[in-house]
């Protein structure tokens, strides 16, 4: 009798791990064998960035469509979702475009005709003429970046900031602006972004069991509080590596994909002005954050874009290899741990 019920654990044991297997293969992305080169340049990588102190969580390397490199440090885990900060940012640009693709969104709406209710007593010349593609390149025409808080309905504090200089002229990374765009496509679907994306794009990409925070009034915070797993990242970077299609299916538009990627205004860090980049001893000989902006994504030195968040999270696709790099981390010096990856990583795939 003990020797039946051992088989049956056994019978049963293998049957869940071949189901888990299948299931696997089904939503992950495929594994190829690590080149001998890649094992090197990650050993030299996290080297490095443990003598610079540099706590990395996770790296996943995608060429050619398939894992050749993944590692977890102690803080990271495969199955463990990881905040995104900004990066949740190139989410919600992909909503945009999803929306405009149904026909219920244009660039050139004016931000102020979805809330009227929500307008300040006086609306200046250059608030009613703010669009949502001056959301989408951070030039919105605000001076500062607006400051939200528990107490307050957001929508109404960032239409009461003062809009100082005309809209689509002066770059000022805007994490609020970002949460209006995602306040409007709630406005024109119905839906949360989260909710929105989840059949349109996490779905079809197996991303399980997103989260993403909300303001007080129930909106996805956008800018920021996604959280998401590294393979996921990794997959989103292979959606925008290949276009927007995904097994064969346009899951983005690829005319979207390109708008987002390519270069639209003159960047620098956020909490900078461009007219401090010299003071500062910034270049852009030097700097991954004055490569230029597209919609919610950067550009970076070595000529490749990338998803970019606090802390050092990053969704970096580099066409001319082939190739995602997703990143999750907790540092300080996220230039320095750019540098290790151009000089590192990137070589070597």
């Amino acid at each position: 009798m003990k020797k039946l019920f051992l088989a049956c654990s056994l019978l049963m044991v293998l049957t869940i791990c071949q189901a888990q297997s299948q299931r696997d293969e089904r939503v992950d992305l495929p594994r190829a064998e690590t080149p001998e080169k890649v094992t090197t340049a990650m050993d030299a990588f996290f080297s490095a960035a443990a003598k610079a102190k540099l706590d990395v969580h996770s790296v996943m390397i995608v060429k050619d469509g398939a894992v050749i490199y993944s590692h977890w440090q102690s803080k990271g885990a495969p199955n463990v979702p990881h905040v995104l900060h900004s990066v949740s940012k190139t989410f919600t640009a992909t909503a945009v475009g999803l929306a405009i693709a149904e026909g219920r969104l244009n660039l050139t709406d004016k931000v102020v005709s979805f809330f009227p209710d929500k307008l300040p007593n006086e609306v200046s010349d250059n608030l009613m003429a703010m669009t949502i593609r001056d959301l989408l390149t951070m030039t919105c025409g605000h001076d500062d970046e607006p400051n939200q808080s528990k107490r307050e309905e957001w929508v109404k504090t960032f239409l009461a900031h003062p809009v100082k200089h005309t809209p689509g002229t002066f770059y000022l990374y805007n994490s609020l602006g970002t949460y209006m765009l995602s306040a409007i496509v709630q406005k024109v679907t119905g839906e949360k972004v989260l909710d929105y994306l989840t059949t349109r794009l996490f779905e079809p990409l197996h991303i399980d069991k997103p989260r993403w925070d909300e303001s007080p009034q129930g909106i996805s915070a956008g800018g920021w509080g996604l959280y998401l797993k590294t393979e996921d990242l990794a997959k989103m970077g292979q959606l925008l590596l290949q276009n927007g299609k995904w097994k064969g299916k346009q899951i983005i538009p690829a005319e979207w994909v390109y708008e987002m990627s390519k270069k639209q205004v003159e960047s620098i860090n956020p909490g900078t002005r461009l007219e401090q980049a010299e003071e500062r001893g910034m270049t852009k000989e030097t700097s991954d954050w004055m490569q230029g902006y597209g919609y919610q994504m950067w550009r970076c030195r070595p000529g490749c874009f990338r998803a970019d968040g606090a802390r050092g999270q990053y969704i970096i696709v580099v066409p001319d290899k082939n190739a995602v790099i997703a990143i999750t981390s907790d540092v300080e010096d996220l230039q320095g741990e750019l540098n290790l990856v151009w000089e590192k990583i990137l070589p070597a795939i």
